[in-house]
């Protein structure tokens, strides 16, 4: 295929080397005829990276380099070489992307197919602007384009299927996983990712834990391979703002995509993270400065007896101790979904020495334990002491409904199946744009199934009980299946055309 990449920055460049090397001819082209230039010999240089590392051969590398040629200007006409396809990789403007697709319409065919690698902006928009929106689809890569084997595929309200069957093979025939997206705000990955950071932002306005220990939480208990505040000095402060603000706004301010107050001053101070210097970090010459240290909590005595509550803490209490371990004994209890303070309401149970435990940390590398206002410290420090020794690592959290990692999961949880009640992808499509696009361990969906369904419906139903915000509304997509005990990944039932 013949394929003309507009726009010669990171994502166009990353396109081109990507098409090249899946066998595909490459016309690069941009405004700045020396961006050009400087994208042809970066691609030429990944290649030769990549021979170096064994990961293509001589020949191939060759092959691919001589299929990319440049040209002098994006609206260029070649007599009997018109290109398949146009993707545009430029700057996030309506304004210029219509009119570049505009020119392009009156210079190329009605044969060729134009794509858009928009991340935000609506492809049925863009579209309204051709004199036939059929030929446009969005086509929306992810940063680094080689590495990251994902593309949204994207039809507006206008785009023919024939478009979308011609892009999707294009996708999974050069070795990149293609997922079918409704043109809604921030697509599917970009949709998804909300889950996790406004939550954690929820966290941090409620002052449960410093953005270091919800990190912490985030990567030991959930197993992802960055937290939260991590990740957002990474993709800059002022891009996830953005986009939370966009997808908020898209969606008609639909609660469980709420962002926070917290992020409008920190993008007007220039804390976006790593490309600003410090984000929620600190950072030197564009690398992670030195790791915050943790906290200890010193002199706790790891065999004061314990009187555990409820099964999935029994193990913590030892031998014979159970529900008659003694007056002083520290009562620990599970929270799912529920706090500390309702727990010692409802069971009168002594405030200053009962602490919760997340159920969700016990199978961890760290467990997270959760205190009161009543409870006293040398309770905390005893209690930091028995859960720690065993050699798990201990976060010390203040007390909220369902803790720290049952809200992140939650909020992952509920959002994705938001998008899959929406119709914008399918099940499968979801868990495989998440695991691919934002490199959680599961699809949010999977990872429902994996908990149990039917204990995230109640764990969301606790939340809401006790906060009282609609956030936590369960969808209607997991309370149904946890009626009908179907797995979340349960595709929606057809329907008679």
């Amino acid at each position: 295929m013949r394929i003309r990449v507009v726009g010669a920055g990171t994502m166009g460049r990353g396109i081109a080397q990507w098409a090249v090397t899946a066998g595909h001819t490459v016309e690069l082209s941009d405004a700045r005829p020396e961006a050009v230039a400087d994208a042809v010999t970066f691609v030429g240089t990944m290649l030769e990276r990549a021979v170096a590392k064994g990961r293509l051969g001589r020949a191939e590398a060759d092959r691919a380099r001589s299929a990319l040629s440049a040209l002098e200007s994006p609206l260029e006409a070649r007599t009997g070489a018109a290109p398949d396809l146009v993707v545009e990789a430029v700057v996030e403007d309506p304004e210029v992307k219509a009119e570049l697709f505009t020119g392009l319409e009156r210079v190329l065919p009605a044969g060729t197919v134009f794509a858009t690698n928009t991340s935000s902006l609506s492809v049925t928009a863009l579209g309204a602007r051709l004199a036939d929106p059929g030929r446009l689809a969005g086509l929306h890569f992810f940063n680094p384009v080689p590495l990251m084997r994902l593309v949204e595929v994207v039809p507006g309200a206008a785009t023919r299927e024939s478009v979308v069957e011609l892009l999707t093979e294009l996708v999974a025939s050069s070795g990149h996983r293609a997922v079918t997206v409704a043109d809604t705000p921030g697509f599917l990955v970009n949709h998804a990712g909300r889950g996790l950071v406004t939550e954690a932002f929820a966290l941090l306005e409620e002052s449960v834990a410093g953005h270091a220990a919800l990190d912490r939480i985030a990567r030991d208990v959930l197993g992802l391979r960055m937290g939260p505040f991590t990740l957002m000095d990474l993709t800059g402060l002022d891009v996830t703002s953005s986009v939370m603000e966009t997808v908020w706004t898209g969606f008609r301010h639909a609660d469980r995509l709420r962002p926070s107050y917290l992020t409008a001053n920190r993008v007007a101070a220039g804390l976006h993270g790593r490309k600003t210097g410090r984000g929620f970090y600190a950072y030197g010459d564009g690398e992670a400065g030195a790791e915050v240290p943790e906290p200890r909590i010193e002199g706790g005595d790891p065999a004061r007896p314990v009187r555990a509550s409820g099964e999935e803490l029994a193990a913590l209490a030892g031998a014979g101790q159970g529900t008659d371990a003694g007056d002083d004994a520290l009562v620990l209890v599970p929270t799912w979904g529920t706090s500390v303070a309702a727990a010692v309401a409802a069971g009168g149970l002594p405030a200053d020495r009962t602490l919760g435990v997340d159920p969700l940390s016990l199978d961890s590398p760290r467990r997270v334990l959760a205190v009161t206002p009543a409870v006293r410290d040398t309770a905390v420090g005893d209690a930091v002491a028995v859960l720690a020794r065993d050699g798990h690592a201990v976060t010390v959290v203040r007390d909220t409904a369902g803790s720290v990692a049952q809200r992140l999961l939650a909020s992952v949880v509920n959002v994705a199946a938001g998008i899959a009640e929406r119709g914008i992808a399918a099940p499968q499509d979801i868990d495989v744009a998440v695991t691919l696009g934002l490199g959680y361990p599961h699809g949010p969906l999977a990872w429902a199934d994996r908990v149990g369904v039917a204990r995230i419906v109640d764990l969301l139903r606790n939340l809401q009980a006790e906060t009282g915000d609609p956030r936590y509304r369960p969808s209607p997509w997991l309370v149904q299946r946890a009626h009908l005990g179907l797995p979340a990944t349960t595709p929606a039932a057809p329907l008679p055309e």
